[in-house]
């Protein structure tokens, strides 16, 4: 999708530095795409602080490796 944005020159000569891009074009994808991945997970730790992971009674890692190499 081509996009017109009035982005400061400062912040794009930033992204540029911190995301080792070739081009401007680049560089904001891969800051836009680690920004998306930030806020998921941010997310997925809301959904987890309000309704923590239980495991169930007896639970070891041992049996679940077991489970696993079936």
């Amino acid at each position: 999708m081509k996009v017109t944005a009035l982005i400061p020159d400062s912040l794009v000569t930033e992204v540029r530095e911190f995301s080792s891009g070739k081009n401007i074009t680049e560089s904001l994808i891969i800051a836009l795409k680690e920004w998306l991945s930030i806020q998921k997970l941010k997310c997925l730790r809301e959904k987890v602080r309000k309704s923590p992971l239980t495991f169930k009674k007896n639970f070891t890692a041992t049996e679940i490796r077991k489970l696993n190499r079936q």
